[in-house]
């Protein structure tokens, strides 16, 4: 670990004062060798899937999150190319003024320098994580999950020659190969060499990393995420959101795990939902209201509200009004993507001001909540705490500020 993130932090030195026609070049050259390199990439994801599928205990939805195809590959580099056409935010001046005294003062976006990355499954996070952090000047370390390590070696194989061939130090990418638990331990003390630490995965895994680390942590992922539906709300809409948000990919944060309905339109809306979302294969668990409107809906615990499921499971509860859906998004929510669905205006800026998270959506399904979504390229994490970042972290939450002061002589009295 010592010896990868020391050769992490003199790669961050040379990339930080690195143009951007030469880390574009490098993120063109990654993107086209993916391509080129599919077979290869394929057939080492194929031997971590069969290494998963002789396990026991993992759901679709992990295997879903694991699994490679053409497709996909041809999206890691489509995302790479999205992040050349981004604009280099390190150099970028976003303050001057000048002083009584006559001093210049100013602010300017640099990089972080050495950003690690913990993940779960999930390949694709190697590559948007090694161009975001490419693009904007940082070295990244890479520790994904033991599920996934003969993906991400094929990964990081093809960034880190493409680096080479573009005359960059392939040390901006560093991938940490063992496997044992111990490493992450010692990635969380790091102080020397890592800049900020971001994990990425289940709740346990972020827990761990916020507890036990020194280094700065950048909160992310945790997704319990809500929709609630209004009694002015337009039903057909309704439904189409609500089915759409849990269904179209269950594996990921900005799922709907919970569906909050307004008593008023419960009897008129709950029924036809949840037919629909039955047919899509999700187990439904509501409230002792909700059952009344479906035999499929199966009791829902005090501990479904605060689960993120990740799966093909939705905790649904009738609420009185918007208070209480309100109140029970801001209590059992993650900070995370909430959603409402109205035709009143005013009821949805109530919603807007009230509602605790990175995203507040109306009318529409929480599946935005994606760099490429918000136009920001791809992202390498969606932060749900308040310092530093917050939403969907594109290239911008991957620098800081320094202050440039131009003087002429001046001293202070």
């Amino acid at each position: 670990m010592q010896r990868k993130g020391k050769a992490a932090k003199n790669a961050a030195a040379v990339l930080a004062n690195v143009n951007s026609l030469i880390k574009d070049k490098a993120l063109s050259l990654i993107a086209d060798s993916l391509e080129s390199n599919e077979e290869e990439i394929l057939k080492a994801n194929e031997i971590d899937l069969k290494h998963l599928e002789q396990s026991e205990g993992y759901s679709k939805a992990f295997h879903d999150r694991l699994m490679l195809t053409p497709e996909r590959i041809k999206g890691m580099a489509d995302g790479l190319r999205e992040i050349v056409d981004l604009a280099d935010p390190v150099g970028e001046v976003t303050k001057m003024w000048r002083r009584p005294n006559g001093l210049q003062i100013g602010q300017v976006r640099v990089p972080l320098g050495v950003v690690a990355i913990v993940y779960e499954a999930r390949p694709n996070v190697t590559v948007d994580a090694a161009g975001l952090a490419l693009k904007s000047g940082n070295a990244v370390v890479l520790r994904g999950s033991s599920e996934a390590i003969n993906s991400n070696k094929a990964l990081v194989k093809v960034i880190r020659t493409s680096l080479e061939e573009a005359a960059l130090p392939a040390d901006a990418a560093v991938l940490i190969e063992s496997t044992e638990r111990s490493v992450v331990q010692e990635l969380m003390k790091a102080n020397d060499y890592i800049d900020v630490l971001i994990p990425r995965g289940g709740p346990s895994l972020i827990r761990a990393v916020i507890e036990n680390s020194t280094v700065p942590v950048i909160q992310t992922g945790a997704g319990n995420c809500h929709t609630y539906v209004d009694c002015q709300a337009d039903l057909k809409m309704a439904e189409a959101i609500a089915v759409n948000a849990k269904v179209q990919r269950p594996g990921v944060c900005n799922a709907m795990e919970t569906l909050l309905v307004h008593e008023d339109i419960a009897a008129a809306f709950l029924p036809n939902v949840i037919t629909a979302l039955v047919k899509e294969g999700v187990e439904v668990r509501g409230c002792t209201e909700t059952q009344k409107y479906h035999t499929a809906v199966k009791p829902a615990s005090e501990e479904d509200w605060a689960t993120e499921y990740l799966d093909l499971v939705l905790a649904v509860k009738v609420v009185k009004n918007l208070e209480e859906a309100i109140k029970h998004i801001n209590k059992f929510g993650t900070k995370h993507s909430e959603a409402i669905v109205t035709d009143n205006y005013h009821t949805a800026i109530y919603f807007v001001d009230n509602i605790d998270a990175a995203a507040v959506y109306v009318n529409a399904s929480t599946r935005f909540t994606d760099g490429a979504e918000f136009g920001l390229g791809a992202e390498l994490g969606i932060s749900t705490q308040k310092i530093h970042a917050r939403g969907p972290m594109g290239l911008e939450a991957l620098t800081t500020q320094k202050y440039i002061v131009y003087g002429e002589g001046q001293i202070r009295q």
